[in-house]
């Protein structure tokens, strides 16, 4: 089992990390073919692996406007977020990464938890383009995400697009 990180580890610390737990996700869905057993394996496994995670999940596109929350650890979600609105609506919308230190500097930014102050949400695209989910991680501490965090979940979603794209 992979030790979860403290939010005081360092940079080399945070890519060894990542490293191990990416390597898990792969390995327990090598043989998976549900997407949403792979969402829920993916949110479970980023969730433990670092304390600075507090809510750590999906939101699945289900129209061309429109987020519905998925498999998530933590508290509460918002159960729906139109691509209008918020931290995952503009990464549904744009098919940007959205990283925010403060949320509270986010325009519109939706407050499913009131504890969070730093957010990072990465879109999971297909090869053909279709937007599948987004994957979004909060923290109570300000500026819990880095450049390795963002270049980490951008390669791991990008891996899950390619290989959940026809069963999503």
């Amino acid at each position: 089992m992979i030790q979860p990180l403290p939010p005081t580890a360092t940079t080399q610390e945070r890519v060894k990390q990542y490293m191990e737990v990416i390597s898990a996700i792969q390995a327990t869905l090598e043989e998976e073919t549900d997407w949403t057993a792979a969402m829920a394996t993916v949110a479970c496994e980023l969730h433990n692996a670092f304390e600075a995670f507090h809510w750590t999940g999906f939101y699945r596109a289900v129209s061309d406007s429109l987020l519905i929350v998925g498999p998530y650890q933590g508290g509460h979600g918002c159960l729906r977020i139109d691509f209008a609105r918020g931290v995952c609506g503009a990464a549904a919308r744009t098919r940007q990464i959205q990283h925010w230190d403060d949320v509270h500097d986010a325009p519109d930014h939706i407050a499913c938890s009131s504890s969070t102050i730093s957010e990072i949400v990465v879109p999971v695209i297909g090869p053909s383009g279709r937007l599948l989910a987004v994957l979004d991680v909060d923290s109570d501490l300000p500026a819990a995400f880095t450049s390795v965090d963002r270049e980490a979940l951008r390669d791991l979603c990008n891996w899950l697009g390619r290989r959940f794209e026809a069963t999503a």
